[in-house]
């Protein structure tokens, strides 16, 4: 199956929606991550001047993986940034019962003269939200506040 994401416009008409496989959690993230990236700028023309550690645990896997994509889109707010590319490593602590996410975002500053921008997403919503290991790997639906 391995790490890939599709666009869903039937799922929702006012926002914009997708759905993200990985053959880990781990690429399930990175996945969609990159889908998230690729609706705000198109990722072949930012840059790889910035970059933004990521760490994050919580108790439920779903909670974790909202929170990593909300993140991205605070960044891209807070710090003025878009998107090339995306590293994430996800674990299980079974003896905690925390999942750890350790990823990194590179990107470069905003600037329309050099970068195709796209869509400025607002949030991630939990509408239809969905994370889940599948027959192949994990699986993830997201809509998307635009």
């Amino acid at each position: 199956m391995g790490k890939a994401h599709r666009f869903l416009d039937e799922i929702a008409l006012g926002d914009l929606a997708f759905e993200a496989t990985g053959d880990s959690v781990s690429e399930l993230f990175a996945s969609a991550a990159l889908a998230l990236i690729e609706v705000m700028a198109d990722p072949l023309t930012v840059g790889t001047n910035w970059t933004q550690n990521y760490r994050r645990s919580e108790s439920e896997i779903e909670d974790l993986f909202f929170e990593w994509l909300n993140a991205i889109v605070y960044l891209k707010d807070a710090e003025g940034v878009v998107f090339h590319d995306v590293h994430a490593a996800v674990r299980l602590d079974s003896e905690n019962n925390l999942w750890h996410l350790d990823a990194a975002l590179i990107g470069d500053r905003v600037d329309g003269t050099r970068q195709e921008l796209r869509t400025d997403i607002k949030a991630v919503t939990k509408h239809l939200f969905a994370v889940r290991p599948s027959d192949d790997g994990w699986y993830a639906r997201v809509v998307l506040d635009v």
